[in-house]
């Protein structure tokens, strides 16, 4: 499908976010989400984690800029047939990089259905 426009595409980022449990949004530390149309390096990238795992933060961690989690807009809806798709790859897509953040590699979540 064309990508959405980036301001709804946006609301469903937000949505996503939305849905992720409070007790585990007051555990991202240091983390923002960015929308991008798509990654210039890998185009078909739906979204990346840049950034420190929790787990991999020691006492050294700090004054460091914010970890970053992209979401692709033209990526995801490269791939998606409708508006609905679109919105359950976003949330597939926040809360896989979510996990990144708290040190999940990518056969732990391909196991628990976040592929």
């Amino acid at each position: 499908m064309n990508p959405l426009p980036l301001p709804r595409f946006e609301e469903l980022v937000a949505d996503a976010l939305d849905e992720v449990p409070a007790e585990l949004m007051r555990l991202l530390d240091n983390v923002v989400v960015l929308v991008e149309d798509r990654h210039p390096e890998e185009p078909d990238l739906l979204g990346i984690y840049e950034g420190y795992a929790l787990t991999e933060r020691g006492a050294d961690y700090g004054g460091t800029l914010p970890d970053r989690i992209m979401i692709y807009r033209e990526a995801i809806c490269d791939i998606c047939e409708d508006e609905e798709q679109v919105a359950e790859e976003v949330t597939v897509t926040v809360v896989h990089e979510i996990a990144h953040h708290f040190g999940i590699d990518e056969e732990k979540l391909h196991a628990l259905g976040w592929g």
